[in-house]
């Protein structure tokens, strides 16, 4: 079954039948006609031929990553700038109250 494969990552070469593809779409819990099974065998197939693929790459000289650009710090800085005025922006509300947006209650809150 393709469960025992997944056990042993070493070993994805092979082709998923038509039984393995049925079991991995009841784990999924998804229903397939049965001519949509031989097509998502062959995808699944697929699959495992490129993790094939990518296994046999030498890698040995590659450090791991966790992202393939170095990256510091991708936030911009917290500093104090121009922004619109209060009373320009409250202007445009479809309704304020005390200088705040009034909004309609909401999950059964009293207003």
């Amino acid at each position: 079954m393709l469960l025992e494969r997944a056990a042993y990552p070493s070993d994805v070469s092979g082709r998923i039948t038509r039984a393995e593809a049925a079991h991995v779409a009841r784990l999924a819990r998804l229903r397939f006609r049965d001519e949509e099974l031989d097509e998502l065998a062959a995808q699944l197939s697929a699959v495992l031929d490129h993790a094939a693929d990518v296994e046999a790459l030498d890698v040995t000289d590659i450090e791991p990553t966790s992202h393939p650009h170095p990256l510091v710090n991708v936030m911009r800085a917290d500093e104090v700038r121009a922004s619109l005025e209060r009373d320009e922006v409250l202007a445009q509300a479809p309704s304020v109250d005390s200088g705040q947006f009034r909004v309609p209650p909401i999950l059964g809150e009293a207003p």
